[in-house]
């Protein structure tokens, strides 16, 4: 009996503790909160020019966001009605997949056959001016609405590029972008190559629909998947694309804060190429989406991966609208592969390193050595 009061009161004890611990951490945020107010009400009277409040709370709001990680980030309602409007007729763009990274806007990826790609703009590159207009202290959602504009019209980029010492410049037509996410070809008349460009709610259809086209080519003994330049897309058709190539075995899985709604994918039997041999070609402009595809069939040795480590864009974004009609664009969860790794600022890395040759390489181009390099190693 007075062992049970002894526990009775160290557990009383501890939620007192507990109670005054999160009591703390209360009293110390809205310090924080006041401390905000009163260097804003500094600002707005001593600053050497007038400000606009609402545009300051605004940076606020998003600089609080942008410090979790360079995906999330504040939309105005004037941005978020943008976003959500379709407004293909009216606004042209230029085809290129884009984040944040210590204030800078970063190319993920350019887009097959659009104006950027076209232009040579390539997946690293770092956007310093837009126009005549400095990106350092512009939000990304800011940045991005720079870059549309009527269609014809066009647009001056500035672009810091890893290795080069002088700023790039770049004169892009911004044009109505059409992303046609699946291009298939046979290949030295035994390989069937399938090129993805973005993961679409069509794409895992159409990819089934070539492998199908490819079976009924006897000469066919090998495949080729190209997800180079793939920004990502939609989570359910990488899953899809994933168990096309596996009989058994965990896909992906996410984990969120809340371990109720952690996941886990799992692949169906029936591999779609009956176990012929896979080359899955990858590049610093392959992410999120693409990255799951190629870890997935790594970690399973189903595929020989080729090219270039990957982006490492392992998360997931949700929108959640305010009551101000504007919205956050927040990280809810983060990728992990079949290994238990996470691909977050890691990426995928090539079984095969086989970097671009050239300044002038173009995908599925002459130029293209890593593509060369995959067919070789097919027919050797």
């Amino acid at each position: 009996m007075k062992n049970s009061k002894v526990i009775l009161f160290i557990l009383i004890f501890l939620k007192f503790l507990t109670n005054i611990s999160h009591s703390l951490a209360e009293i110390n945020v809205y310090k924080k909160i006041d401390l905000f107010g009163e260097v804003l009400e500094k600002i707005n009277k001593e600053y050497v020019d007038e400000i606009n409040q609402s545009e300051s709370m605004d940076s606020a709001i998003n600089g609080l966001l942008q410090s979790l990680d360079p995906y999330s980030a504040y939309m105005s309602p004037e941005i978020f009605n943008e976003m959500q409007t379709e407004t293909s007729g009216e606004f042209g763009g230029l085809g290129i997949e884009v984040g944040m990274e210590s204030g800078v806007v970063k190319v993920i990826s350019p887009i097959d056959s659009t104006p950027a790609s076209r232009a040579g703009i390539k997946a690293g590159d770092y956007i310093v001016k837009i126009g005549d207009i400095q990106v350092q202290g512009k939000s990304l959602s800011e940045a991005v609405d720079l870059m549309r504009g009527p269609v014809g019209s066009s647009i001056n980029l500035t672009i810091r590029r890893v290795g080069q010492k002088k700023a790039l410049t770049f004169d892009i037509v911004r044009e109505v972008i059409e992303i046609k996410s699946v291009k298939a070809e046979l290949l030295e008349k035994n390989v069937g190559y399938i090129r993805l460009t973005s993961f679409n709610e069509n794409s895992g259809e159409q990819i089934k629909d070539q492998i199908r086209k490819f079976k009924k080519n006897k000469n066919v003994n090998a495949y080729i998947l190209d997800l180079r330049n793939n920004p990502g897309g939609l989570l359910s058709q990488a899953i899809r694309i994933t168990d096309f190539f596996l009989d058994n075995g965990e896909i992906v899985s996410t984990k969120s804060r809340k371990p109720s709604e952690n996941r886990k994918w799992f692949a169906k039997k029936g591999d779609l190429i009956n176990g012929k041999t896979l080359i899955v070609l990858i590049n610093y402009g392959s992410a999120s989406a693409s990255e799951i595809v190629a870890g997935a069939l790594k970690d399973h040795k189903r595929a020989v991966i080729l090219g270039e480590n990957s982006y490492g864009k392992g998360s997931v974004q949700s929108i959640i609208p305010l009551k101000n009609k504007g919205a956050i664009r927040l990280t809810v969860a983060k990728y992990y592969l079949p290994s238990g790794k996470s691909i977050s600022e890691v990426g995928v890395s090539p079984d095969i390193e086989i970097n671009e040759e050239s300044d002038s390489f173009r995908i599925k181009t002459d130029t293209d050595n890593q593509l060369n390099y995959a067919l070789k190693l097919l027919n050797r």
